[in-house]
């Protein structure tokens, strides 16, 4: 029996030669976004529990949930971002870029068979 476009997608993006429906699969992730919302969390996380940026060149951050800065708590995320990503070479698409889940497709991140995480509940869209 063949397999669905999901299977074959994961299958591609691990060690494994074919991936079934219930199982736990390790794969290779493409892209990782985060934006101003989510990303300070992202960035305590690693902080916190001494991990590192796999692939800073795959990882990005995007600034659209308060385009403006002019949110206090906001302004505070997106700044702790800033200083994180400039520290691990991590690109930045700042409050003047657009919106996440779109640049991602117009940059070109996002293509057929890829895989990708985004703090963006929006992202299934991609």
């Amino acid at each position: 029996m063949g397999h669905t476009l999901i299977e074959k997608i994961l299958a591609n993006h691990s060690d494994d030669e074919v991936v079934k429906p219930g199982e736990i699969v390790d794969i290779e992730i493409d892209v990782r976004v985060a934006r101003d919302f989510g990303g300070a969390n992202v960035v305590k996380n690693l902080l916190n529990n001494g991990l590192e940026v796999d692939d800073p060149a795959k990882t990005f951050f995007t600034f659209d949930c308060n385009p403006t800065g002019s949110d206090q708590k906001y302004a505070a995320n997106q700044q702790y971002c800033r200083l994180f990503a400039r520290e691990k070479g991590i690109k930045i698409y700042d409050i003047d870029a657009g919106i996440g889940t779109h640049l991602v497709i117009e940059e070109g991140f996002s293509v057929p068979g890829s895989t990708l995480v985004s703090t963006d509940s929006h992202a299934n869209i991609l």
